[in-house]
């Protein structure tokens, strides 16, 4: 951009008009919203695993005296004084994030204790927050755990008129405990939530041993913890992985069972899904696809949940497997869901970053490390301030009759005091405010005691202070609290809901299949080049129509779970789904909008795929080998080469393999006959000779057993067959020219009249 900032033309009254350069502007304000969105917004903090309008509800609520063990309060009231205070922003979104903190099936540990409609796992909304009430959990207690003891620093609010702390102490492992995710500018953030339990073992370890690998804390965190359960199927490989780079994804199933109904039937019941999946439109999908006959191994869904999810799936007969019909689900359902980690958060507060398990955790820990420095430091204060306190009056029960006098006779008392005794002036004061009930000999003992007892506590926190180990020996012991009060043993409430498995090794063949209803079918392709597929099995297609100029090339049956194959001209073979034809209505479409079949190639033939056997191809030149058809399977739209052909020569012919001798007659009426074993077997190439010609090409191919001896059919539909002895004089190698065909051969010179 240019540098011309000549300012715009005006009346002459512009002299507060500042010409600015709109690329250095555009840059500058859209950095001011992408990091007010980063650090203010979307990022969790490392620390206490909250975003600014989370931290900013658990302190509007500490500051109203919501705690654990007190009554629920109005959410209107929390909201009304979370956006007067403290967040500048729409009273929705701020309700919002606190129905989030309240839901069991969002957060693994609700930060918020609910009280009223606050949203189900079907996707209903919260009623209004007139009509619902909150107070803090355990969780929320925990971590504002020494906010008024100076454990943290404190900002001023938007309009400054109060202060805000800018990360909570954070006494509970937060950020991995309950999840996070954000969208910011050019970054975001998602992470799932996991056991507390596991985390505290974790974070012990590392205290023990900072250098810890992934693979040795993946023995205590084995990975998340949904609080929908479900099954999570990585390998154990993936997820270290994914634990290291602080990038990657679980995929989650649902937990399902069969349920026993008796004469060997049975339904499946569906107890847990994947977390962040609305059930209702789960249900909804399923019943899509039902509908429209993708799952036709699955005759119905229901919906019987209660409290506890229970969705039961009727299978369409007692003999589906159900595994193979619950593959298939997981394939075209949310039954199967990836949930993304990405452990980008703002560490220290301040720095947007990736973070793998283990760094994650060490900030958490080293925070942990702060804050208890921050507080015993705040608490060595007040102790030196009630000491100093105390000192001054143990001076005055040592003085006590002196101190009377002073107090009656002079006029201004404390100066003579502070001279006589060497007091300070909080000293004095503290002195002067002592209420006569407090002269008695008791009060005297009860002052000795505190200040023995304060003194001593004292030294605890110096050496607390100056020594590492006894500062990570206290930091073990508050999550060794943490971890008892989260434990996940058996019947516990926080007991492991996710578990692990891995995903049954289904038949994909099998699970394709699965999805796709079985109806018979027939097959219409056009000279032109044109398919479709009509409904049933029709025997004359006599009296189907095409477009002007065009006519049937080939018909055939099959059923809409067929693969069929179709080899062209140019010695290419392409895979198309029966699914996937176009139907019977119409002239159906062209097959080259489906494949990527060359302008100069044309349909030569198409079939069912059976994958156990195997065809002869062979070209107009007399070239060919045999080839598997599990080998002419292609899985793009490009095809797969099978016979090289180079024009004038084409692919002409396939045959499907059978018997122990191949009959070959070429265009010239030659009869040739040899055993299979000559031709090799190959998945692609040119081939090998089959017939050596002067002029012309190939004609017909036939295999067949020589025992039973050669049969074909003239145009009359007649039956002749030649013996092995009646053949002998046109068996001979591959490649060789053969005889003149038998008398009665028909002229069509093919076997088939």
């Amino acid at each position: 951009m240019g540098q011309n900032l000549t300012p715009p033309p005006g009346d002459g009254d512009d002299d507060h008009i500042l010409p600015i350069d709109l690329k250095a502007a555009l840059e500058e304000r859209y950095l001011a919203y992408a990091l007010s969105t980063i650090m203010h917004r979307a990022l969790p903090d490392v620390r206490d695993g909250l975003k600014p309008v989370h931290r900013r509800i658990i302190h509007a609520m500490s500051e109203m005296g919501i705690r654990p063990n007190s009554a629920f309060k109005k959410c209107a009231r929390i909201v009304g004084d979370v956006i007067g205070k403290f967040h500048p922003h729409g009273d929705q979104s701020v309700y919002d994030a606190l129905v989030r903190l309240a839901q069991d099936f969002s957060q693994r540990y609700p930060v918020v204790d609910g009280q009223g409609n606050f949203g189900n796992i079907d996707g209903d909304s919260a009623a209004a927050y007139r009509y619902t009430e909150a107070r803090m959990t355990e969780v929320a207690a925990l971590l504002l755990e020494g906010v008024d003891q100076d454990a943290v620093d404190f900002r001023p609010t938007y309009n400054e008129e109060d202060e805000e702390p800018t990360v909570l102490p954070g006494a509970f492992p937060n950020l991995l405990a309950n999840g996070a995710s954000g969208i910011a500018v050019g970054m975001a953030t998602s992470i799932p939530p996991h056991n507390a339990h596991e985390l505290c073992d974790a974070a012990l370890h590392l205290i023990r041993h900072p250098d810890a690998s992934i693979e040795k804390l993946v023995e205590f965190i084995p990975g998340p913890d949904m609080p929908t359960g479900g099954i999570i199927i990585d390998s154990r490989e993936q997820i270290i992985d994914a634990y290291r780079t602080g990038r990657g994804g679980f995929r989650v199933r649902a937990k399902w069972e069969t349920e026993d109904l008796g004469r060997g039937g049975y339904q499946i019941v569906i107890s847990e899904i994947p977390y962040q999946v609305q059930k209702s439109r789960l249900i909804e999908k399923i019943a899509e696809l039902l509908v429209a006959r993708k799952l036709p191994l699955l005759e119905d869904i229901r919906d019987e949940s209660a409290e506890d999810i229970r969705i039961v799936l009727v299978p369409k007969s007692r003999t589906v497997d159900a595994t193979l019909l619950m593959e298939s689900l997981f394939r075209l359902t949310e039954l199967e869901s990836r949930f993304p980690l990405n452990m980008n958060v703002l560490s220290m507060g301040r720095v947007p970053k990736v973070m793998a398990l283990n760094e994650v955790l060490l900030e958490w820990l080293q925070h942990r490390k702060e804050v208890l420095i921050r507080r015993s430091r705040f608490r060595l204060a007040a102790i030196d301030r009630r000491l100093e306190i105390l000192g001054g009056l143990l001076i005055a029960y040592l003085n006590l009759d002196e101190v009377i006098r002073i107090i009656r006779e002079e006029d201004e008392p404390k100066p003579v005091m502070v001279a006589k005794w060497d007091l300070t002036e909080v000293q004095v004061e503290a002195i002067l405010n002592m209420r006569l009930r407090n002269l008695r000999k008791l009060e005297e003992f009860e002052i000795r005691k505190e200040f023995d007892e304060l003194s001593q506590e004292k030294a605890d926190i110096e050496a607390l202070l100056s020594s590492d180990d006894k500062q990570w020996k206290v930091i073990e012991h508050e999550i060794q609290d943490v971890r008892k009060n989260f434990a996940k043993g058996r019947g516990k409430p926080f007991a492991r809901l996710t578990q692990f498995a891995e995903a049954p090794d289904a038949d994909v063949e099998a699970i394709q299949q699965a999805m796709i209803e079985k109806e018979p079918i027939t097959v219409i392709i056009s000279q032109k080049g044109w398919i479709r597929a009509l409904k049933g099995h029709i025997a004359d297609t006599s009296g189907l129509t095409f477009k002007e100029g065009d006519g049937p090339k080939l018909a055939f049956p099959a059923q809409t779970t067929d693969k069929l194959l179709l080899v062209t001209t140019g010695g290419k073979a392409y895979t198309l789904g029966a699914d996937k034809l176009p139907g019977g209505r119409g002239h159906g479409e062209p097959i080259r909008i489906m494949v990527d079949m060359e302008n100069d190639q044309d349909v030569l033939t198409a079939f069912v795929h059976d994958p156990a056997r195997k065809l002869i191809i062979a070209s107009t030149a007399g070239n060919g080998f045999i080839v598997a058809e599990s080998e002419m399977i292609a899985n793009t739209r490009k095809g797969k080469q099978i016979m090289n052909v180079s024009m004038p020569d084409e692919t002409k012919l396939l045959v499907p393999v059978s018997g122990d001798h191949v009959a070959i007659v070429g265009e010239n009426r030659k009869l040739l006959v040899f055993p299979l074993a000559q031709l090799p077997e190959m998945t692609r190439g040119k081939g090998v000779r089959l017939q050596r010609y002067k002029d012309g090409g190939i004609s017909d191919i036939k295999c067949f057993a020589i025992a039973d001896g050669l049969t074909w059919e003239d145009s009359a539909g007649r039956s002749f067959t030649r013996n092995k002895d009646e053949l002998a004089e046109w068996l001979a190698d591959r490649a060789t020219v053969g005889r003149t065909v038998p008398k009665g051969f028909p002229r069509s010179g093919k076997f088939s009249g």
